[in-house]
């Protein structure tokens, strides 16, 4: 059963072993790379073997994922096979390992996941007694199911980093790519841009050429340098204006003007790979770096497969926008600094000429929140330039009742600090937008736990879980809401009279942002299709 399957795959994101890999390595990153090759010669797999996956391997802070879904569409659409790892996934697991761009089935996963476990399994006590983590597990799962469905390519993206990232086993792809980088996972990467820069640029390998989207002078140098002390070309990628199709300007499946530099890369990294692919060896020697010097990129003229590629790409909770009835979401995993404001200007442009055709008023709500170390006051603070009309938040916990999903669990926070999280983005949601922060408790979430909301009328509320967020946000108005079958989540009684204005207003336009395993949540109840 997969169920058993995902159970099972859980309890590696909290056991013993795990946590004892996390305080050996943290003095020393290097040991990371090495437990990886152990475990992935464990697992009945030689780290030569992947040379065969012709890898695409991609970092960067902000728009990776985008970069691996444009690119990935592109060579599938030349026919070739194609297997894409990333993470995280939004409501199923399986998610993260695509062939052909689609999650590989229920009955692959099962059947994969338990020969890689068994082997590591019948091994640990020889190697006293350890499992990968999480990430380790499925990055191991996700090489072995390429090679045994013999992919014609890898597009692979980076976790967490690059340099010490257990993706980074990978010995020779056949190009690298770099998406904008900023801030973020501090406390792991650096808490400069240079020193994430550094971190990146570890993907980097001898002879084997990278490319970047434009970046920071300061990130860029450090990129230069990695690339000249690695010794392999870096090029810099052009504007997508610049590439001339036959027919029209480039269209692209995702939205955002943020979207287009994501592509152009996606360009360059897709046609290094075929002209690769066409010749005898793949591996071309690159041209020598001078000085740390980065070369520009040409532009050329995309093929049709290329332009249909673009324009094709899907990359669900990445400003994905889903119309139910007089609601629409706007959906964005957005959780950094430059990606939220990314997604800032792209709602106010998607809203915008939404609300022009609504017939009468708009209400706009946000639903909002975070994970990991991130600063939610400083995202928050991005965020109330869009004039909400209501502020939503809720732990990224699908629906309160027992049957929330194991692909959707996560150990490694508890339920309490997810919901302190929560008050502390309600309080500093109401400083922001200067109101009164008198909170009395209303009533108790299942379990005992208090729901602090404002006796009288307030733009901000905290709700136990994304299911009951979703269904008082819509006040019986979706109808894909009003047909689930979950149970309804307690609701306080004067939540009532603040959600008058939703059941009155023309249409109601939500932006739900902050963190992918929030979208991912939403997107369980709103697209009941992506859990099936």
């Amino acid at each position: 059963m997969p169920e058993d399957a995902v159970c099972a795959l859980n309890t590696l994101q909290t056991n013993a072993s795990a946590l004892e890999q996390v305080r050996r390595e943290r003095g020393h990153p290097q040991l990371q790379l090495q437990a990886m090759r152990g475990f992935l010669k464990r697992s009945g797999l030689e780290v030569e073997e992947l040379d065969s996956l012709n890898i695409i391997h991609v970092t960067g802070t902000k728009g990776k994922g985008s970069t691996c879904a444009f690119t990935e569409r592109i060579l599938k659409n030349y026919g070739f096979r194609t297997g894409f790892y990333s993470s995280p996934h939004l409501v199923q697991v399986r998610e993260r390992i695509r062939i052909n761009g689609q999650p590989i089935s229920k009955e692959l996963f099962t059947k994969y996941f338990w020969q890689v476990y068994g082997r590591l399994d019948e091994t640990k006590d020889a190697h006293g007694g350890s499992m990968p983590a999480y990430f380790r597990f499925l990055t191991i799962l996700a090489f072995h199911v390429f090679l045994q469905e013999k992919v014609d390519l890898a597009v692979i993206e980076v976790g967490i980093g690059g340099a010490y990232d257990c993706t980074n086993i990978i010995r020779k792809p056949w190009v690298c790519g770099v998406s904008s980088l900023g801030i973020d996972h501090t406390s792991i990467l650096g808490d400069t841009i240079e020193k994430i820069a550094w971190q990146k640029g570890g993907i980097f390998k001898p002879g084997v050429p990278a490319f970047t989207v434009k970046q920071p002078d300061g990130p860029m140098a450090v990129l230069q340098d990695r690339a000249m002390e690695i010794g392999c070309s870096l090029s810099m990628c052009p504007d997508l204006e610049e590439y001339q199709p036959e027919v029209g300007p480039l269209r692209l499946g995702l939205a955002g003007r943020h979207q287009r530099s994501n592509a152009s890369l996606a360009l360059q990294l897709s046609r290094c790979w075929l002209q690769q692919r066409c010749q005898t060896g793949h591996l071309q020697p690159s041209p020598p770096v001078e000085n740390g010097s980065i070369s520009q990129a040409s532009s050329f003229q995309p093929s049709t497969f290329m332009v249909k590629g673009l324009e094709d790409t899907e990359w669900p909770g990445r400003t994905q926008t889903l119309q139910h009835g007089p609601l629409t979401y706007f959906l964005d995993g957005a959780h950094t600094t430059r990606s939220i404001l990314a997604c800032v200007d792209w709602f106010r442009e998607a809203a915008a000429q939404q609300e022009c055709a609504a017939g009468g008023p708009v209400i706009r709500v946000l639903l909002f929140n975070t994970s990991g170390e991130r600063d939610s006051g400083a995202l928050l603070k991005i965020l109330v330039s869009c004039h909400f009309d209501l502020a939503v938040f809720c732990p990224n916990i699908t629906e309160a009742a027992a049957s929330s999903s194991a692909d959707q669990q996560n150990f490694n926070v508890t339920l309490e600090g997810m919901l302190t999280r929560c008050l502390d983005n309600q309080r500093s949601w109401r400083s922001l937008v200067r109101q009164d922060a008198r909170p009395g408790t209303e009533f108790l979430i299942p379990g005992g736990l208090p729901l602090v909301v404002e006796r009288k009328m307030a733009s901000a509320l905290v709700f136990p879980c994304i299911l009951s967020a979703l269904r008082w946000i819509a006040q019986g108005r979706d109808p894909v809401l009003v047909s689930s079958s979950q149970p309804t989540s307690m609701v306080p009684a004067n939540a009532a009279e603040k959600a008058e204005p939703l059941r009155e207003a023309a249409a109601v336009h939500v932006l739900i942002t902050g963190s992918l395993h929030l979208v991912g949540g939403a997107l369980k109840h709103l697209d009941p299709s992506s859990a099936a």
